[in-house]
């Protein structure tokens, strides 16, 4: 296949919305990106990130010589949690007030970079809470300059439009989507990614898994979303294994970063549906499930739900995890319970179980799901009527799926 023989220290431009400076060493483009925000302008910047893993990864000890050298003034916000919050987003956006902040960088993984799109937003409306952002009664259509320095290989938002926050007063966790969103500059280095735990490194790479199957199959899915899913899975397929057996493997990290960011770019041009929409209120009720792991439970419900409807979609998306599926909507068990394998092969196995929830809870996931603002949206691209009862079985099959 054409990924043998690649030379990965290439550092190469990818233009999609945004520029994306990709390949290992690509954190050294950051002298660039400096050049342009002085060019720009640009004399203060807020660092908005989690609380280790921009300085363990390597990133800061490039970026941060390089605003020195620019005479670029920056803070540092690093109280980013995994599923971040509106209250994290309004602390932030006063700490880049403070220092009249005219750009912002996200480093970390999907929830730093979302959390870090949000407050680019939010400088620019001073009069607005981020809950007014969450709850879509602010739709917003300017952000300062952002720049997404990505340190995993899983959530694409380092070159598409979305974002998500929880509110956790009302225990939304909704889906932004907005062209002012885009970050201006991305940087995806692979050799910033090896510091990745087993588990950090299953979960993001099944999300990319998550974006492709969702992504070709919604009711907006084009070609090119199609082609970006089969490759997607191809390569997950492929560097996965030798990304768990050797954490700093540098040839599979490169191909897992590519993967996940062509994902990014196929959910961009055709939006995702029913796993993201269903995650949500999981994560929602219980912060601290990591989104990966929440995909992976609903994978296999999602894809039995929507296999006859898509079937000769899906049965060459998932040839790579499971090989030989046809075009026969009787498929579908099979296909889910082989995706539910594949799951287990990579060491999730999980079920709703495992994660405390009961089928008790299963009324109040499906309420959430349609009452959270920007989840309809998702739940309207689905392949088959996304009503509530479809909704609940999705939920009560990933509990285990059934022969």
């Amino acid at each position: 296949m054409w990924d043998n023989g690649v030379n990965i220290h290439d550092v190469r431009q990818i233009r999609t919305r945004c520029n994306v400076w990709f390949g290992v060493g690509a954190i050294d483009s950051i002298r660039d990106i400096v050049l342009d925000m002085v060019g720009r302008d640009i004399k203060s910047v807020l660092v908005v990130t989690g609380s280790n893993s921009y300085k363990s990864s390597g990133a800061w000890g490039r970026i941060e010589p390089a605003l020195k050298a620019a005479g670029i003034t920056y803070a540092v916000y690093n109280e980013v949690t995994p599923n971040p919050t509106t209250g994290q987003v309004d602390t932030a956006v006063l700490v880049g007030r403070d220092i009249k902040a005219e750009a912002v960088i996200g480093i970390g993984g999907g929830s730093a970079l979302d959390a870090g799109k949000c407050v680019a937003a939010m400088m620019k409306y001073p009069n607005h809470k981020a809950a007014q952002l969450a709850s879509g009664e602010l739709e917003p259509a300017d952000a300062l300059p952002f720049l997404a320095v990505n340190l995993t290989h899983g959530t694409g938002s380092e070159v598409n439009r979305f974002a998500v926050i929880t509110d956790t007063d009302r225990d939304f966790k909704p889906v932004i989507a907005a062209d002012c969103l885009y970050p201006a500059w991305a940087i995806d280095d692979p050799a910033l990614m090896t510091s990745l735990s087993q588990k950090q490194t299953r979960f993001v790479s099944i999300d990319a898994v998550n974006h492709v199957v969702e992504a070709a199959t919604s009711k907006a899915a084009n070609p090119l979303a199609i082609m970006l899913g089969a490759e997607t899975i191809r390569l997950v397929a492929k560097y996965l294994p030798s990304a768990l057996k050797d954490p700093k493997d540098l040839y599979a990290r490169y191909f897992l970063a590519y993967a996940a960011m062509i994902a990014g770019t196929a959910f961009d041009n055709s939006l995702l549906h029913f796993t993201h929409a269903l995650e949500h209120p999981l994560s929602a009720l219980k912060p601290e499930l990591s989104h990966g792991l929440g995909l992976s439970m609903l994978l296999p419900a999602v894809v039995k739900a929507i296999y006859p409807a898509r079937a000769e979609v899906l049965s060459t998306l998932l040839e790579p995890i499971v090989p030989g599926l046809s075009s026969d909507p009787k498929d579908a068990v099979r296909a889910a319970r082989g995706v539910e394998k594949w799951l287990a092969g990579c060491g999730v196995s999980e079920k709703l179980a495992d994660l405390g929830f009961s089928e008790k809870d299963v009324k109040q996931l499906t309420a959430l799901s349609f009452d959270t603002p920007g989840l309809s949206g998702l739940l309207d691209q689905a392949p088959i009527p996304a009503s509530k009862l479809a909704v609940e079985a999705i939920y009560l099959d990933s509990f285990g799926i059934q022969p």
